[in-house]
């Protein structure tokens, strides 16, 4: 039994690996590839050069005014800062905030693992509790990733391949059909857990308020390689 948990485990650990075509994307354009190609490519989705900073770009964006900033790890693009232009007061923020969590849980191409709602409570003082408490406001979302593609099917194939002979996959039985659908749900979970989406507010120390948004690539990301 323990042969066949470490199979598997090892094969998810080379099938997420391989799993890198399918990463976060922001605007539809993978979060990945040089900083250059990156911006070259959110400039023709209608964003310019800020003429305050080299590489920030500004546009419009979810229907409000802002700033992208792109983010890199040894030469590869591995996020995406989308910030506010224009600061909020506490309760427009608020509103804000709550507006974003209502859009991504109702989005079809998000997941959500977090427990309960991620909104602001109505009665929530946030000034008094960021600088009281430092406390973070925040909130976490997922890209689905398509598991009906053919590399996730091939992949997951690689997984039951492991643990099941080709007849008990042809003809399964209750239980190991239950089990398949299991691993095939566990699998596209830990894909979608590489592709993260999530903003939080930032104040500054005038009262005002904004919200910072980061599209990550976390196969991009370093993960203490170079400790």
């Amino acid at each position: 039994m323990k042969k066949v948990f470490l199979s598997i485990l090892l094969c998810c650990i080379s099938i997420i690996c391989k799993a890198q075509t399918d990463v976060t994307k922001f605007l539809g354009i993978p979060v990945d590839g040089s900083k250059a190609e990156m911006m070259r490519k959110i400039k023709a989705k209608g964003f310019t050069q800020s003429p305050y900073a080299q590489d920030v770009l500004t546009g419009v964006f979810n229907g409000m005014d802002v700033n992208v900033h792109i983010g890199t790890n040894k030469g590869k693009v591995c996020r995406i800062m989308v910030c506010d232009d224009n600061a909020k007061s506490e309760i427009d923020i608020k509103n804000r905030f709550n507006i974003l969590c209502e859009q991504f849980k109702t989005n079809p191409r998000y997941w959500s693992f977090s427990e309960g709602d991620q909104k602001i409570q109505e009665n929530e003082d946030i000034s008094y509790e960021m600088t009281a408490h430092n406390k973070r406001y925040e909130a976490i979302f997922y890209q689905i990733p398509d598991i009906t593609s053919a590399n996730h099917q091939k992949e997951i194939q690689v997984l039951l391949s492991s643990k099941y002979s080709q007849e008990q996959l042809n003809n399964p039985s209750e239980e190991v059909a239950a089990d398949i659908n299991q691993i095939a749900g566990t699998y596209a979970i830990e894909i979608a857990r590489k592709k993260p989406v999530w903003f939080c507010i930032q104040n500054n120390s005038y009262g005002q308020y904004y919200i910072y948004m980061f599209y990550d690539n976390e196969y991009n990301r370093a993960h203490g390689e170079d400790l």
